[in-house]
Formats: C-alpha cells, sequence, structure tokens
C-alpha cells in the first residue's frame, strides 16, 4: 500500500521502519520541523525526519496542515492510508478525508484512558498496573476515534517512563503493521470507544517535577519513575554547604520505615529518605551536569548525613 507515515520522536520510528520492512510503499513522512536545542541552540532534526533520510523517504515538516496548499500537497500523494504516531499537529477534517482507508493513528494507552499527550507518564505517575497500545481511526476530535486493535501491558511496580516507552514502542510497531495488513480485505472492525473512564494526559509541566516528600511513599515513588529519564522529578540537597537540585531517577519503595517527610533515615550505600507515610530509598540520582549514577556513589561525593533535609 501507499501509505503517508505521520510522526515525532523516537517513539515513532519502530512503526516506521517495520512498515518499510514489510514491503509498503512509504511515499512521505510528515514530522515536525527541526527545533533548536542543546547548548549550542543548534537546530535537531527529529528522530523520524533522520530515520526517513537513512532510508531515503521525502520529509515534509509543515508548521500546520491547515492550509488547501498543504491539502493538495498530501492529495497529490494518492496515500491507500495515512499511518500516524505521535506528529504533534492536530488532522483536520479535510486531510482525514485523503487517503483511501483513513487515518490510522498508534496511541500508547488503553483508551478512554489518557488521551492526549503524555499517556505512558501519566500512566506511571497515577500507578497504573496495566496500559497498552491502541491502533484507532482518527477523527477530528483528541483521540476519540473508534478502536481497531489493542495489546495490552502490565506496568512492574518500579518500571520507569523511560522502560515503558520502549516497551510500547516496539508492541504498537508490530501492532500497526498487523493492522495495516488487514485494512484492504475489510479486516479491521472500528469498536467505538467507552464513553465512561475518560482521562486526559496533559503535557508534562516543569512545575510539577519537584518532589513532594509529603505524599505518601507510593505516590512519591510513582512520581519519581513516571518522570524518569526525563524531565526527571527532583529535590534540593545541601551539598558542601551549597543548595543543589538533584534529579532522582529510580526509587525503590519501604513503606515500613517512617520520619519526618524529607529527612534522610539513613545515608550510607543506601538512600532512604522519609515521607508523608512510608519512605524511599532513591537507588539512582544525577547531580548537575553529571552523568546518572547510583546511590552509592552519590554518595561517595555528596557525603551526606543521617537527619539531612532534601527539600
Amino acid at each position: 500500500m501507499r501509505i503517508v507515515f505521520m510522526g515525532t520522536p523516537e517513539f515513532s520510528v519502530p512503526t516506521l521502519m517495520e512498515i518499510v520492512g514489510q514491503g509498503h510503499d512509504v511515499v512521505a513522512c510528515y514530522t515536525q520541523p527541526p527545533r533548536k536545542a542543546g547548548r549550542g541552540m543548534e537546530e535537531r532534526k527529529s528522530a523520524v525526519h533522520q530515520a526517513a533520510e537513512t532510508l531515503g523517504i521525502p520529509v515534509r515538516c509543515p508548521q500546520s496542515l491547515k492550509s488547501e496548499e498543504e491539502h493538495a500537497a498530501l492529495a497529490e500523494l494518492a496515500p491507500d492510508a495515512a499511518v500516524v504516531v505521535a506528529y504533534g499537529l492536530m488532522l483536520p477534517q479535510a486531510v482525514l478525508d485523503i487517503p483511501v482507508h483513513g487515518c490510522l493513528n498508534l496511541h500508547a494507552s488503553l483508551l478512554p484512558r489518557w488521551r492526549g499527550a503524555a499517556p505512558i507518564n501519566r500512566a506511571i505517575m497515577a500507578g497504573d498496573a496495566e496500559t497498552g497500545v491502541e491502533v484507532m481511526r482518527m477523527e477530528a476530535g483528541l483521540d476519540t476515534g473508534p478502536v481497531y486493535m489493542a495489546e495490552k501491558l502490565a506496568i512492574g511496580q518500579d518500571m520507569t517512563a523511560g522502560e515503558l516507552h520502549d516497551r510500547l514502542s516496539v508492541l504498537g510497531a508490530d501492532l500497526m503493521v498487523r493492522a495495516l495488513a488487514a485494512l484492504p480485505r475489510g479486516g479491521l472492525v472500528p469498536t467505538p470507544q467507552a464513553e465512561e473512564g475518560v482521562t486526559y494526559a496533559r503535557k508534562l509541566d516543569k512545575a510539577e517535577t519537584r518532589i513532594d516528600w509529603t505524599r505518601p511513599a507510593r505516590e512519591v515513588h510513582d512520581h519519581v519513575r513516571g518522570l524518569s529519564p526525563f524531565p526527571g522529578a527532583w529535590c534540593e540537597v545541601e551539598i558542601s554547604g551549597r543548595s543543589e537540585r538533584v534529579k532522582v531517577l529510580r526509587s525503590a519503595l519501604d513503606e515500613s520505615a517512617s520520619g519526618e517527610p524529607g529527612t534522610l533515615l539513613s545515608a550510607g550505600d543506601e538512600l532512604l529518605v522519609a515521607c508523608g507515610s512510608g519512605a524511599v530509598r532513591l537507588v539512582q540520582l544525577q547531580r548537575a551536569g553529571k552523568k546518572p549514577m547510583p546511590a552509592a556513589e552519590f554518595q561517595r561525593g555528596a557525603q551526606l548525613s543521617p537527619g539531612t533535609r532534601l527539600s
């Protein structure tokens, strides 16, 4: 089939690679324009942009898909279907109507739970025990279309957002190629989403990344792993007489310990911090300008003492 692929981040790349590997003719990749990033603020192409160039696929980076010119350019490609994976732009109805078999979206949640921008992070931060990937037929609304196919995945108690991201990206790629195989023979049956249980995975905000030690240990643990590795949950620690922002990238529950929230209960190879109820062990941390490190290595440099307050 003639496919137009629309995606931007690393999560989208396995699906693009699988579609190409299955022999589909990807006639163009639509992705977000290059953005300035890094210390030098140089423009960087998206992960999909880079992958498409490697594969020799034409790349388009429109700022918007609302103009008639963009509609005409897409129509000229005569796609049988469009595959959309974390593209980052809303598709107007005029675009949705162009592909013969419509636009298929891969979404990283079990809809209608966690519609929106950050379903992987939000599922972990909410303490969900299960999530998945779904292929749905796109509508003009935000992740409201009927579902064609789904695969579930258990979320381990200590699984981070990064680990879940990688598992779902591979699972989703396999699901999408199966959906494309069934599409031309009429093998996809759309199932409307349930009207109950709708939640929205709003975009992550820097203001919510700071750790609140007054919350129960399980919530603190879910907060840490839901923001790991990026943007990272953090707290302020006094090291060598200076307050320093430190990211906590991995933690472990210890609900039997207790103390004043934010207080370091033990300081050795393991760093145990009291929460509103219970405590968490800090497993992996990252100081500003340094690489992530195990708690024992962090402690050799920080030399924290029991009773230290993490603000």
